[in-house]
């Protein structure tokens, strides 16, 4: 619709002002991309990712001695003697990670005297926090399994190498 004033060249309404700038800046956004350049494209979390994030918040918690079996932690032991290797942050924990949601498998050991009940409670609001706000990732379960009680005169599996 034009507006006709005193007899002059027509000129547009305000409406179709606001649909020509709309259109135009429409045309100029498809040129460029859809959306906003934070949405374009998809980005993919590996396990290993989500595996480490949770060994690290596991082993934060209060009453875990270690992560991981017997067996595993005897070949970690070795894996970290050799030259350099590190210690495996991973131990004890397993990942299965979607678009959208990860589930998670721990397997840690106690210190003596410490509820475990406490303790699971614990590394579970750990883990959980960790790896949502480091990957936005939902964590629907956390499974711990506790496989050990670390007493207070066992060695350590794990001793100090006297050469350095």
């Amino acid at each position: 619709m034009t507006d006709m004033t005193q007899g002059g060249p027509p000129r547009a309404t305000d409406t179709e002002k606001t649909l020509s700038e709309d259109t135009s800046q429409k045309s100029r956004q498809a040129r460029r991309g859809t959306g906003a350049p934070a949405t374009r494209g998809r980005t993919t979390i590996a396990d290993g990712v989500v595996e480490k994030i949770a060994g690290m918040a596991a082993r934060d918690v209060f009453g875990v001695h270690a992560m991981g079996s017997g067996l595993s932690r005897t070949f970690g032991a070795v894996r970290d003697r050799v030259p350099g290797g590190s210690k495996a942050v991973t131990r004890g924990v397993k990942a299965e990670v979607g678009e959208l949601q990860t589930a998670l498998d721990l397997e840690i050991v106690v210190d003596y005297g410490v509820s475990i009940g406490d303790v699971a409670r614990d590394v579970r609001e750990n883990v959980v926090a960790a790896v949502e706000r480091m990957t936005g990732l939902e964590v629907v379960e956390v499974n711990i399994a506790v496989s050990d009680v670390k007493l207070p005169d066992e060695e350590e599996e794990e001793p100090e190498t006297r050469l350095q």
